[in-house]
């Protein structure tokens, strides 16, 4: 591992000028996509605002809907804190992608970070576990789907119908060749989620009790401010909190095509803030007001009727989510394939068939994903712990060290960032092998309950989550 670096020095201020920061006018030479031509895609064309709506709808969406089941899991306290620890250090984590991007303006995705750092083997390792990652999300995202079509149609079709409309739906709009082109879906993406979930809180609060819990009799939360989950079981809980915060890796991509990457943090600050605030406050909610029947996803915890709502307007968050992970997966494929060709900035034959190829592969293997593996926590928290660590602990405090270990002044600030690297990358690891075991046996447990869900099936997923 290449720690020696001869950039190596004081920390990256995100707005320090340490190489040129290309525009987007016609003519200028970006150090990923190349030059801006008459005609050609312009990738570089994304304002600050509109990369903190993608950047939060990287992360509000399928993961919020597992927070309550976590508490669950973990009891309240032990939930929030947990929560704000995996917080504040994808925090860090999403800080240093915006200083190592300002140190090496070629690097476009994590996969450039592992040649540079690990060399051949790191680029094909972290670039595979990125595509599978991202696949692995828009593959839930398309089960969420299925599951509000179900909810909103009464089982009006067989679920795996539903799986493909999503999966062809969802290769449409990502087939939209520009994040800027895209950014409207994330608007309008975050708007639908963020209304879901909202009415959601407001309806657990107002009922009288939770549509999974006895509908007769005296009924009363049972929340718990402490609880003693298994170690498989507190592993997949946590695994869970990674994925909420899961979208770190996709902010390489989003600032490579910022208009201008200075902006960067600020965009960041804006999306952790509101991210972190919601994930708190709809968690602690939804929890206290229904206990140990919340549902997962979470939608499904209000009765029927607000059950139907909450879908409906979720549906189009749900559908952002497949739309910009699969983009995002297929633009990594396609980078790596035209990087340094005039195929890749010319509307050439060529350029078409490989994008359209690309971003059908994407949505294929995540329809086989999200058909395979129908259980929708249990595919939520193996993603989170086998994919989501290792896209978003571990290469962030290499990335540091790397930038960072050949420092001269080498005072107490140096050692505890040192020290501070080093916990990241061992409680990433930590998490990825505990919380991929959990995530397992939570999927097992699920196969062998009666009426459990199981693989490429038309039966009702909407009411067994």
């Amino acid at each position: 591992m290449g720690f020696n670096n001869e950039k190596a020095g004081e920390d990256v201020e995100l707005g320090s000028e340490l190489k040129p920061d290309m525009t987007n006018t016609q003519g200028q030479t970006d150090a990923v996509f190349g030059e801006v031509v008459e005609g050609g895609p312009n990738y570089r064309n994304v304002s600050w605002l509109g990369s903190a709506i993608l950047m939060m709808k990287t992360q509000i969406g399928l993961g919020v809907l597992s927070i309550p089941a976590a508490f669950d899991t973990l009891g309240l306290i032990p939930g929030i804190i947990a929560l704000l620890v995996i917080g504040f250090i994808t925090l860090w984590s999403g800080y240093m992608v915006g200083a190592f991007k300002r140190r090496h303006p070629e690097t476009y995705g994590i996969e450039d970070v592992g040649q540079k750092i690990f060399g051949r083997t790191g680029r094909e390792v972290l670039g595979l576990g990125f595509a599978l990652f991202w696949t692995c999300v828009a593959g839930s995202g398309m089960l969420g789907i299925s599951i509000g079509l179900n909810s909103l149609s009464e089982h009006g079709a067989c679920t795996a119908i539903f799986v493909a409309i999503a999966c062809v739906v969802g290769f449409a709009l990502a087939s939209i060749q520009t994040l800027d082109k895209i950014s409207w879906i994330a608007w309008v993406g975050l708007t639908g989620i963020l209304s879901a979930i909202i009415t959601l809180t407001i309806s657990v609060g107002i009922q009288d009790r939770p549509s999974a819990a006895p509908q007769f009799g005296p009924w009363e939360s049972d929340f718990e401010l402490f609880k003693s989950p298994t170690f498989a079981d507190a592993a997949a809980a946590l695994s869970s909190l990674v994925f909420a915060y899961a979208g770190t890796p996709a902010y390489f991509n989003i600032v490579s095509e910022m208009k201008d990457h200075k902006d960067y943090f600020k965009a960041l600050s804006l999306c952790q803030f509101v991210m972190t605030a919601l994930y708190i406050a709809i968690g602690v909610v939804v929890y206290y007001y229904c206990g140990s029947f919340v549902a997962s996803p979470a939608l499904g915890s209000a009765g029927v009727l607000m059950k139907k709502v909450c879908y409906g307007l979720a549906l189009p968050g749900l559908l952002a989510s497949v739309v910009i992970v699969t983009h995002i997966t297929a633009k990594y494929f396609f980078i790596r394939t035209l990087r340094g060709t005039h195929h890749l900035n010319h509307n050439t034959a060529k350029h078409w068939i490989v994008w359209f190829g690309l971003t059908g592969a994407v949505s294929l293997t995540a329809y086989i994903i999200a058909s395979a593996i129908p259980v929708f926590g249990g595919l939520v928290s193996l993603i989170g712990a086998l994919l989501g660590t290792l896209m978003c602990f571990q290469p962030m405090g290499c990335m540091w060290l790397y930038d960072n270990w050949g420092r001269t002044n080498r005072d107490w600030k140096w050692k505890a960032m040192v020290a501070w690297s080093i916990f990241v990358i061992v409680s990433g690891t930590f998490l990825l092998i505990g919380g991929t075991y959990g995530s397992i046996v939570g999927i097992m447990d699920s196969y062998q309950k009666n009426g459990g869900t199981k693989p490429w099936t038309c039966a009702d997923n909407s009411n067994s989550t």
